[in-house]
């Protein structure tokens, strides 16, 4: 396929934002430490390191960061990034993006966000914490080829993702291009090891350069929901841990309330 030729800069704004969530159980007595646990884990500055493993992948260059923890938690950091000169070929082709020890493209005119909101349920033993994340960038590289280090800089239960390609560019003839690479699914972007580990579904609107991708764990292990316990619990504990936290992935996972 021929090289697009553009007039001036590409103008098309390529926008990723998607929620991943991490669920527990944590007994009434230690959801302040595990909300503590978690906030501390997930700090401002842990984060900014996360979105600057972003800007490797990418190769942006970092013009401004701005970070803040909150009280009584949670945390959020602004990241405005530049673009470079030399744009390696096939940075939107529909294959997983490499981790970040790898510099792949440049942006321009671009911002990298996140946010975090620890929280726990008013009557029973669940915690979730949600991390929400905004990757949006003006030019040929498309934000997908930082999604796989995203997911895996969290332990995720559930990731539901949106992706959408806006405004139009120009060819050196004035013709409008609303999209400059072919995208069909957001699943072509994962890594095999992500693919085999999720239950996932699509809801893609071609005609209008939108999609989304629901992202849920295939396999559940209690062990790895339980927080700083090492208690016994008998049979009948665990069946009932089992429900409440199948019950808040399932809930979160379809958008609705069982």
């Amino acid at each position: 396929m021929s090289k697009l030729q553009l007039q001036g800069f590409n103008n098309l704004t390529k926008s990723l934002s998607f929620n991943i969530y991490d669920v527990c159980y944590a007994p009434s007595a230690q959801q302040k430490d595990y909300i503590e646990y978690i906030d501390e884990a997930y700090n401002a500055e842990r984060l900014t390191q996360i979105l600057k493993g972003v800007a490797d992948i990418i190769g942006a260059t970092i013009l401004n960061i701005a970070h803040q923890n909150y009280d009584p938690q949670g945390a959020s950091v602004t990241m405005l990034i530049a673009e470079g000169h030399d744009i390696p070929k096939n940075m939107a082709s529909q294959t997983p993006g490499p981790l970040p020890d790898t510099v792949l493209a440049h942006l321009d005119k671009s911002h990298i966000t996140v946010h975090t909101y620890p929280e726990s349920h008013p009557d029973n033993d669940i915690c979730t914490f949600r991390v929400d994340i905004d990757v949006s960038t003006c030019g040929q590289i498309s934000p997908l080829k930082a999604l796989n280090y995203l997911i895996h800089s969290f332990e995720s239960d559930i990731v539901i993702m949106d992706y959408r390609v806006r405004g139009f560019t120009r060819d050196v003839e004035g013709k409008k291009h609303f999209i400059d690479h072919n995208v069909t699914s957001i699943q072509n972007y994962l890594a095999k090891d992500t693919l085999a580990n999720y239950q996932m579904i699509d809801v893609n609107v071609y005609q209008e350069n939108i999609f989304h991708t629901k992202m849920k764990l295939n396999s559940f292990e209690l062990e790895y929901h339980l927080f700083n316990t090492k208690e016994e619990f008998t049979e009948h504990q665990k069946k009932n841990m089992e429900s409440q936290l199948l019950k808040e992935i399932n809930e979160i996972f379809y958008g609705r309330n069982y």
